[in-house]
């Protein structure tokens, strides 16, 4: 059914929903921001009686280094202007793209607002036609996409045909716009030697051995990617892959970035540092890769230590965004925009959905 209002174009209403973790807005909310995180199944995977007061417990433990953190960057975290500046850019290019339908772009955060419940509601309010639901997470993974779309799933009850793009880590845009930031940063570093780093956030060796995550298979074709389109030969050349934010005791996805700096300093190298699954500027780029990392470079003698940015609203993603979503509209269920998963993961949605079928 397609349904138009006055002011605004006929044709099909397109709700497009971002997915992204959200951040606290200041001081008061890491506290509860931090709560809500650790009290995630796909984060702390324990039955909810016990999960629960350990998130009250971590949370409580953790505000005061937290806050610490976030107030260098003003008190809280920039994620969400961040996002709302890429929703804006992404409705512009979807009203070039789809000149006759409605298209609003919505942001749902998984752990802070705007949460999927108040989205849900505004989104059932614009009652739409169609809904393409667009994580802003390149890679899949259990403990990000899989986590927003289940608590997508758990809050909205309103209208509209629903399909989803579980991933796109080898999607044209997207490359373009990681290669050309890393191309600016090796002109700023000269005939200076270097290494490109491509840091990831980090996850439990587990959640890929036992659940079948895909989000390590996805990082590496990201970054092979990347590295051809920007020119950097063969792995372990010039360029190598690394996993930052590690927390607790289990063993994480490796190496760690600190170790990869570390050892590019041992080889007598300066680094390029590029933020290979973040699309926003947020505290681990800010704080960790910047600050943290930064010192440890200074301290390692590692210079030139240079950060790409994060891809934000370069023209090449933003296209990508659109590209998703035009894509995702004539299809239903879960697909990658692009190339997706090699391997048959266990955890993979959309190969899920096809042996399900």
């Amino acid at each position: 059914m397609n349904r138009s209002i006055a002011g605004e174009p006929g044709g099909r209403r397109i709700a497009v929903v971002l997915f992204n973790l959200g951040g606290p807005d200041g001081p008061e909310s890491v506290k509860p921001f931090l709560f809500n995180l650790f009290n995630d199944s796909a984060i702390i995977g324990l039955p909810g009686i016990l999960r629960t007061p350990l998130a009250r417990v971590i949370s409580e433990r953790r505000e005061k280094s937290a806050q610490a953190n976030y107030a260098l960057m003003g008190g809280g975290s920039p994620l969400l202007p961040e996002t709302r500046k890429q929703s804006g850019a992404l409705e512009q290019s979807l009203a070039l793209a789809l000149p006759d339908d409605h298209c609003r772009v919505f942001i749902a955060m998984r752990y802070w607002s705007p949460l999927s419940e108040q989205t849900a509601a505004e989104v059932a309010a614009f009652a739409p036609d169609e809904i393409v639901l667009l994580p802003l997470y390149p890679q899949f993974s259990t403990t990000t996409t899989a986590s927003s779309l289940k608590r997508w799933r758990e809050c909205y009850a309103g209208p509209g045909h629903s399909r989803t793009v579980c991933c796109y880590p080898q999607a044209e845009g997207w490359v373009q716009a990681q290669a050309d930031a890393i191309r600016l940063k090796l002109a700023e570093a000269g005939d200076r030697p270097v290494r490109v780093l491509m840091s990831a956030h980090g996850i439990p060796e587990t959640l890929v051995t036992r659940k079948g995550d895909p989000y390590q298979e996805q990082i590496e074709s990201t970054c092979a990617r990347v590295a051809e389109r920007a020119g950097l030969g063969p792995r372990g050349e010039r360029w190598d892959i690394c996993y930052q934010s590690r927390v607790g005791p289990l063993k994480w996805l490796g190496p760690a970035t600190p170790d990869a700096i570390q050892k590019a300093g041992e080889d007598g190298l300066g680094v390029v540092l590029t933020p290979i699954a973040f699309v926003s500027e947020h505290i681990e780029t800010l704080v960790e890769l910047d600050i943290e990392y930064g010192e440890l470079a200074h301290e390692m003698g590692v210079a030139p230590y240079l950060r790409a940015p994060a891809v934000g609203i370069a023209e090449a993603f933003i296209s990508t965004l659109a590209a998703a979503v035009v894509d995702a509209l004539p299809r239903g269920g879960t697909a990658p925009f692009g190339p997706g998963c090699a391997a048959n993961w266990k955890a993979c949605p959309h190969r899920r959905e096809a042996r399900a079928a």
